[in-house]
């Protein structure tokens, strides 16, 4: 219903704006959540003053059509909906298992190329959200200024500059790490990759949160491992009583998870039991494989501080990149492997002898100055309003008892549907449709384990195509419910 009544004969000039705004909001031209023109912008278009215009957005705000963020600008606002409830905490089984996803990920992943297919599967981050112009304008001059340098191998550690701005960065959220503490790496699935080469032998059972990230599992299954998965919850993370539990029946080799916005599930492990989990692996002298990936896209006032911060003994190996807030194609990533330093140094060498020279100095320009911050505080902004639309659409269009997660940062949503809906079947028919998703087998070790559960990327800024999709998701889900 239109909130506004038609505007009088005689109206106000900026009753006038503010009439022809909302109409545009009514009609759908402009959508919830979408940002506005800015006041000067809209003074020079519609021919008014600043003031005038001020006056019809004070307007629109009092009546509850659009609303102000501070630095930010004004914006549509969003449809009041009752949203979904949340996923209950997970109860995978409590034993270790060989892990075997690898086929049913290449023959899930194999669309994700096509630039027909609408992307709500792979986890990344649309280019248009990112510094593109500006990162390419850093590589093009570092490949003049280093010449020769820039084609040599960069040995590891890696490329001193990068290390010193990673450690800078530590520094913020409480990490007294200095630039040798840091290896680089092909991005963050190498740097967790040799994490637990450094700390694991063949057979050996690492315990991980459930559902897992997919590449996680994938490095598990290639390095011979065993994967033992242990409850957690939608919004906190890997249940420490469970963790507990296991570790005092059985051997693992190590913990590996995403305390920071994980996925698939987007929960953000409190600090509190950040400082639990570092104690009680301390007291077992067990490593643990953290995997920070996310930590830098959070929605709150600061950043989450990693486990590392609280590890006084180096047995936490923290690993990190800038594909999703930088450049993926550029796979820069890094590890601060504590006491395993050597090790994974060595192993690095052999495993891929470098991490490619001229994107790690491009990086290391760009993190420099303040941009990189600037350039968060935007994407952050634009992740936590395109999972709230995202969100809001599931609520509109998915079967009844759609459940979805509500993190607090990153970029991905896990959705329960109802257990007659199987994730494969509607994976395959979202294909048929052009549309790609991540379904909930690929998140798991144990056979048939989140069948009836999918994982939506929210990486992609919200547009009527965006939309069209999830409703088309939405009624497929409700076919086979």
């Amino acid at each position: 219903m239109n909130p506004m009544k038609a505007a009088p004969q005689k109206a106000k000039l900026y009753e006038q704006v503010a009439e022809r705004l909302n109409g545009a909001i009514v009609a759908g031209t402009l959508r919830p959540g979408e940002r506005l023109p800015s006041v000067r912008e809209l003074s020079l278009r519609e021919r008014v003053s600043v003031s005038t215009v001020l006056q019809a957005y004070l307007q629109l705000e009092s009546l509850g059509v659009i609303e102000t963020r501070p630095q930010s600008g004004h914006y549509v606002r969003r449809r009041e909906r009752l949203l979904p409830a949340e996923p209950q905490v997970s109860r995978p089984a409590s034993t270790a298992c060989a892990v075997s996803v690898s086929a049913l990920v290449a023959r899930v992943y194999r669309a994700v190329s096509d630039s027909r297919v609408v992307p709500l599967g792979a986890a990344s981050v649309a280019p248009e959200l990112l510094p593109v112009q500006r990162l390419n304008r850093e590589l093009a001059l570092m490949a003049r200024e280093q010449g020769e340098l820039g084609v040599e191998y960069d040995m590891p550690p890696g490329c001193p500059e990068l290390r010193r701005q990673i450690a800078r960065r530590a520094l913020e959220w409480g990490g007294a790490l200095g630039p040798d503490a840091f290896i680089t790496t092909c991005g963050a699935s190498e740097a967790v990759h040799l994490s637990l080469l450094a700390v694991a032998r063949t057979g050996d059972t690492i315990a991980i949160e459930s559902p897992a990230y997919y590449g996680t599992l994938q490095s598990i299954e290639s390095l011979g491992l065993k994967a033992l998965e242990i409850p957690s919850h939608p919004r906190y993370g890997l249940e420490l009583d469970a963790l507990q539990a296991v570790l005092d029946k059985r051997r693992v080799a190590a913990v590996l998870l995403v305390p920071s916005f994980s996925n698939p599930l987007g929960s953000c492990m409190p600090e509190e039991h950040r400082k639990r989990l570092v104690s009680l692996l301390a007291e077992r002298d067990l490593p643990l494989i953290e995997d920070d990936l996310y930590g830098d896209l959070f929605f709150g006032p600061e950043r989450p501080r990693p486990c590392k911060a609280f590890d006084t003994e180096g047995r936490v190996l923290l690993c990190g990149s800038f594909s999703k807030t930088l450049a993926p194609g550029y796979r820069v990533g890094w590890v601060a492997p504590g006491r395993y330093l050597e090790r994974v140094e060595l192993l690095k060498f052999a495993q891929t002898v470098a991490t490619p020279t001229l994107p790690q100095l491009a990086i290391a320009r760009f993190l420099q100055n303040d941009g990189y911050d600037r350039h968060l505080r935007g994407l952050r902004r634009r992740m936590a309003a395109q999972m709230d639309q995202m969100r809001e659409a599931i609520a509109e269009h998915f079967p009844a008892g759609t459940c979805v997660t509500r993190p607090t940062g990153g970029s991905l949503l896990w959705v329960e549907m109802p257990r007659t809906v199987d994730a494969l079947t509607l994976h395959a028919r979202a294909l048929e449709a052009g549309i790609s998703v991540a379904p909930g087998p690929i998140f798991s070790a144990q056979p048939q384990r989140y069948s009836h559960f999918i994982r939506l990327n929210c990486g992609n800024p919200w547009s009527s195509r965006i939309e069209a999709a999830v409703a088309t998701l939405g009624s497929l889900a409700r076919s086979l419910a």
